[in-house]
């Protein structure tokens, strides 16, 4: 069956039927790797030498934070294709009916924040090369333009829906891919791979600066963990759940593009225009320090990588605000509705308060409180060997009660008892120099282990109270649950509340 890409797509959060599940682990690949392939992973690739680390050790820490964070991400790829929802409807399995409004919340922060800062990005970069390449004055106007630009497309896009936005990225992948890589012949005259940075192996901040780079790296995969679902509930039930996870991890590896072409560049910026790297404006000085013939793909990855990162971001909040209002809200009028107040948003942060920075920090921290639910959701999927009932999911947003996940009144407090002790630890421990410093940040000498954290209690936490305190044994299925439960894991056979 065709499905024209201008048709507006009308499913919410229910269950895809299978007869429409006809997406592929490689559909998959090109959503994340468009979503990650531009501008935004590129100034995240400059951190390291901004943080004063060498090239060598910037590129370590960057292939050692994009690898962890998608042996995380990976699993989250599953849940789409097992029950046809998003993952945040997905997470009532393990929070219960009501707790899944977490994951709704979450994912709803993180893509009004990422959306901001890819149209940011974005429209600073193709303004600011728009000024070398023909002169287009650089203020508040053109600016503002550019911004309006983006967030108009990227919101067309995503109210149309899946089809298109696949259509947009598989155009994004190859184009963003193709500019970046010719960025080696713009600079590799000039580039040094011995570029030795501020900060030696044998000084006392090397390992902050290292260690922060790589959950800088990290959290870029990580912040993808909440979206997965979005595309991946297109995905037949019955595809490997192998090539699911290899698509995720593919498209990480090949985010390691963008990461090192900012890597490389910003050590070009530290030698040829320190004074950028100075005030932490590395898009300022790639364009310094840029050949005439290179602006323009510059601005052709401005646009390309910002709706590409755009709406991945932007159709799995109008996907979870649907979610959480069914009877209020399609997924088209939602989508609109957020849309429509992340452009103010962007504006108002821009121009009145010059919160980029806020935003920034915003992120971060959301990434923090993120990290441990998708801990919790990978070890219940593991701990149900891979068993939902995926009709009782829907329970919320037909607007009824009871099913398997009904637990405590719609709330499981395992997966609750886990992840609140585990965010609230998590932001404690975070350090970002000049922007946010938990009450714990300095424990580590400067070093933030805000995610290590919050990742390892998650984990420990909710293996306790899942053993602890054993969940119904029906919503194990015929299986039973995972040995790594014990011999108490499902031993509860109270039978599930009827739906009503």
């Amino acid at each position: 069956m065709t499905h024209p890409k201008t048709r507006i797509e009308t499913f919410g959060v229910e269950q895809i039927p299978d007869h429409q599940r006809d997406a592929t682990p490689t559909d998959l690949f090109r959503l994340i790797f468009g979503g990650a392939n531009t501008f935004a992973t590129a100034v995240l690739g400059s951190f390291p030498v901004l943080f004063g680390l060498s090239f060598q050790a910037g590129v370590w820490s960057i292939v050692l934070g994009v690898a962890l964070g998608a042996l995380i991400l990976a699993p989250m790829g599953l849940f789409g294709a097992l029950n046809g929802t998003n993952n945040a409807v997905s997470s009532g399995a393990h929070f219960g009916i009501h707790g899944r409004i977490i994951g709704s919340f979450l994912s709803l922060l993180t893509a009004v924040a990422f959306f901001s800062l890819s149209v940011w990005s974005s429209g600073d970069a193709l303004v600011g090369g728009a000024k070398r390449l023909v002169g287009l004055p650089e203020d508040n106007l053109t600016l503002g333009l550019a911004y309006g630009l983006f967030a108009v497309l990227v919101l067309v896009v995503c109210i149309y829906g899946f089809r298109f936005m696949l259509w947009v990225n598989k155009i994004a992948v190859w184009a963003s891919s193709l500019l970046f890589l010719l960025g080696i012949l713009a600079f590799a005259g000039t580039f040094d791979a011995d570029f030795a940075g501020s900060v030696s192996l044998e000084q006392p901040g090397f390992w902050a600066a290292f260690i922060g780079a790589a959950i800088l790296a990290m959290s870029n995969p990580v912040s993808f963990g909440a979206f997965l679902g979005d595309w991946s509930r297109y995905i037949p039930r019955q595809t490997s759940k192998a090539r699911i996870m290899l698509a995720v991890l593919a498209a990480q590896a090949g985010t390691l593009i963008p990461f090192l072409f900012g890597l490389c560049t910003a050590t070009l910026v530290a030698s040829q225009a320190p004074q950028y790297i100075e005030a932490n404006n590395y898009v300022g000085g790639l364009l310094a320090i840029s050949p005439t013939w290179f602006f323009l793909p510059v601005c052709l990855i401005a646009v390309i990588g910002g709706m590409s990162t755009g709406t991945t971001a932007l159709y799995g909040t109008g996907l979870d605000m649907s979610s959480m209002f069914p009877r209020l809200l399609s997924r088209a009028g939602a989508t609109l509705l957020i849309g429509v107040a992340a452009i103010a948003f962007i504006f108002i942060g821009r121009f009145a308060f010059n919160l980029v920075q806020s935003v920034s920090t915003f992120a971060v921290l959301i990434i923090t409180c993120t990290s441990p639910w998708m801990v919790i959701m990978i070890l219940g999927l593991i701990a149900r060997r891979g068993f939902y009932h995926a009709d009782d999911l829907q329970v919320f947003t037909r607007g009824q009660r009871g099913g398997h996940y009904w637990f405590q009144h719609g709330w499981n407090w395992r997966g609750l008892g886990a992840w609140l002790p585990s965010a609230a630890i998590g932001l404690c421990f975070v350090n970002l120099p000049g922007q946010f410093v938990g009450p714990l940040g300095e424990l580590a000498g400067g070093i933030d282990i805000s995610l290590p954290i919050t990742l390892g209690l998650a984990a420990l936490l909710y293996l306790t109270l899942l053993r602890s305190f054993p969940e119904p044994a029906s919503v194990y299925g015929p299986r039973g649950a995972h040995p790594m439960l014990g011999r108490k894991a499902g031993s509860n056979t109270a039978a599930p509340s009827a739906i009503v």
